[in-house]
């Protein structure tokens, strides 16, 4: 039989210098008060530790929201001044998205305004709360579009469920509900996520007041829903609204040579010169270049006879949610601003076009 072969003698001499490490039972690692554990080689076991510092995701810059300890809500802190108020157990943490403490004792009320601003969208919801020299919270909120596809599929269900019984008798007062200023299942819920969103925020922001835009353009002049014409809106801000209807309804590209990010002008399908009307459904936009080789020509002339049935498509979608943004503010007791007046600011300060600009323009930030 072989010999066992022998084991080498473990050296476990430490030298003086090394420097020293901590060990995984650490008292540090249980301390329900510790916030950061720096130095460390295994995570700690407080879930918020990360929340609070650079490392686990949250900006150093970003505020951390405070409630009082009668839950009302204060002026945002730094997370520096959170990680004290927590681990001298003057705080508590109640909500981790967003991440938001609450006092153990009583603080003084606010000094500053709060301003929140709504960019209310049929699938997007842009919300910003700035103060007079900084902007406290951003971002959006993707609406679901799913609703009416779900509707039908459960409707089919009934229908295949109701047809396979024999002498049912029918069902009490088989007609849709006619009630004055109800609203379509899916746009009930835009409307609801709406107020949920704004709830939600003045429940951790001491919101002084809410501005919501409620539409892209003058709903004075909507027929059906189309604006019925071009030459209404006189002062500085001429022309502004009827081009944002339809750079919306077009998407904000030539309708002829479909280019994108150039200057487009309003188009008249039927030239003026043959007696072409100022009504929405005669307007399109193009560039610069098409508009000018079209010159006296119609769509039709110019070889483009799709874009005449583009101009007389409704834009059904934006007329409803005029009228759901019209309501929110109703319910929120809200100020309201246009979407022409948004843009000039946001063109004014320089900034992309995204739903949460256009909120924190709404809100009258000047400066992030």
């Amino acid at each position: 039989m072989k010999e066992k072969q022998k084991l080498d003698r473990r050296n476990t001499y430490t030298p003086t210098d090394a420097p020293q490490v901590r060990g995984n039972c650490d008292h540090a690692l249980n301390r329900e008060e510790t916030l950061s554990v720096h130095g460390l080689k295994t995570p700690s076991n407080n879930p918020h530790v990360d929340l609070l510092s650079p490392v686990g995701g949250h900006k150093a810059d970003m505020p951390v929201f405070i409630l009082n300890d009668d839950g009302k809500p204060l002026i945002p802190c730094k997370p520096a001044k959170a990680r004290h108020l927590l681990s001298d157990k003057k705080a508590k943490v109640i909500s981790s998205n967003p991440f938001t403490i609450q006092l153990l004792w009583h603080c003084e009320g606010n000094v500053e305004t709060i301003t929140l601003g709504i960019d209310s969208g049929y699938k997007h919801i842009g919300f910003s709360a700035v103060t007079d020299n900084k902007e406290l919270i951003s971002g959006e909120v993707v609406i679901r579009t799913d609703i009416p596809k779900l509707n039908e599929e459960k409707a089919m269900y009934r229908r295949k469920k109701r047809n396979k019984l024999w002498y049912r008798k029918p069902r009490f007062m088989n007609r849709g509900n006619n009630k004055e200023g109800r609203f379509a299942p899916s746009i009930e819920h835009k409307l609801e996520t709406h107020i949920r969103l704004i709830e939600k925020l003045k429940r951790i922001l001491p919101v002084s007041n809410t501005v919501i835009e409620v539409a892209s353009f003058d709903t004075q002049k909507m027929k059906n829903p189309e604006i019925s014409g071009i030459e209404y809106q006189q002062g500085e801000l001429q022309g502004y609204e009827i081009r944002e209807y339809l750079l919306e309804k077009f998407h904000r590209t030539c309708v002829y040579c479909g280019k994108t990010g150039v200057p487009l002008e309003i188009e008249h399908l039927t030239p003026r010169s043959r007696d072409g009307p100022d009504t929405v459904n005669n307007l399109a936009i193009s560039c610069h270049d098409c508009n000018q080789k079209k010159n006296n020509l119609t769509a039709e002339e110019f070889g483009y006879p799709e874009v005449r049935k583009r101009a007389l498509i409704t834009m059904r979608d934006a007329a409803f949610m005029n009228t759901v943004r019209w309501k929110l503010t109703q319910l929120t007791g809200s100020e309201h601003t246009l979407g022409f007046i948004t843009k000039k600011n946001r063109i004014s300060l320089g900034l992309d076009k995204t739903h949460a600009n256009d909120a924190f323009v709404i809100a009258g930030g000047t400066c992030r």
